[in-house]
């Protein structure tokens, strides 16, 4: 499959068209990539590639924040290869005319999943984590190890291996530990794999989570939004292994239409204003 550099929209539907047909495989991290080249950066040192793709990765979290979109979400457990429970959800996450960020959940179906529910940090999960985002306020909480240089779909990247340096085991907040690529001309992070830490083993609960892999799509010529997460994991409770299914879409990316400015090291982002259009 091959798809242009500011199609990926077409690869991302690809994927979502083909998934049922290639769910019986776990996450795969390596659907999409060429051959992995250790070859070092040229022409700026790891320490400032990192810096310099974090600084871009501000950029974008401020940005997603000024967009409207439709976040929609499937969970299913099995049992061998037959769907024994789903849990569906679309939410519309808006603006009020204040500018307050609004979630407005527009299908909801009964709830039929077996062995497994929902919970407050898999909601966060859905929102906040399989987009994940690594910002320079964020690099002292992880450690961060250059790979090497991929093909993504057509897009060059930088590869890079991240994992916390400090979780708390008793339920303390989660981190991302996997793998990313950085696109070599936008400096944002084009695709992610891997799963958020720390599993939780409780005496009375225990709240696991799968190993995923999530695609960004160029929204608006300049960021690179998250679009399709997909996972595929056995679930190890205590009680035996839970099979599960996750698919989570993020459409229909609109500017939010109030008159304001993303600025990042004090100078305003071009094209970065989200007046209505």
């Amino acid at each position: 499959m091959k798809c242009l550099r500011l199609a990926l929209s077409a690869c991302v539907f690809l994927l979502a068209m083909l998934v049922p047909l290639a769910l019986a495989a776990q996450t795969n991290c390596d659907g999409g990539n060429g051959p992995l080249r250790s070859a070092p950066p040229q022409a700026i040192s790891v320490p400032d590639l990192v810096q310099k793709f974090a600084g871009q990765e501000e950029v974008f979290k401020d940005a997603r924040n000024h967009y409207a979109y439709t976040q929609d979400v499937t969970v299913q457990t099995l049992d061998g290869d037959t769907v024994s429970g789903e849990f569906r959800e679309t939410t519309d996450v808006l603006y009020d005319d204040q500018g307050k960020r609004v979630e407005k959940v527009t299908y909801a179906p009964q709830n039929t999943l077996k062995g497994i529910s929902i919970t407050k940090e898999d909601y966060d999960d859905f929102r906040n984590r399989l987009p994940f985002v690594l910002t320079t306020q964020d690099l002292g909480q992880y450690s961060i190890s250059y790979v090497g240089q991929q093909h993504v779909d057509e897009i060059d990247t930088y590869v890079f291996d991240i994992a916390p340096k400090k979780v708390d085991k008793d339920g303390g907040p989660r981190f991302f530990q996997g793998r990313i690529w950085v696109d070599n001309r936008d400096f944002q992070i084009v695709k992610t794999c891997g799963k958020n830490v720390p599993d939780i083993h409780k005496k009375d609960s225990e709240n696991l989570t799968p190993k995923f892999v999530t695609y960004r799509e160029q929204i608006d010529g300049q960021y690179w939004f998250p679009t399709y997460t997909r996972a595929d994991d056995d679930l190890q409770f205590k009680s035996g292994p839970v099979h599960i299914r996750e698919i989570v879409k993020y459409t229909n990316y609109k500017r939010f239409g109030v008159k304001t400015r993303i600025i990042y090291n004090g100078q305003p982002i071009k094209g970065g204003g989200s007046e209505p259009k």
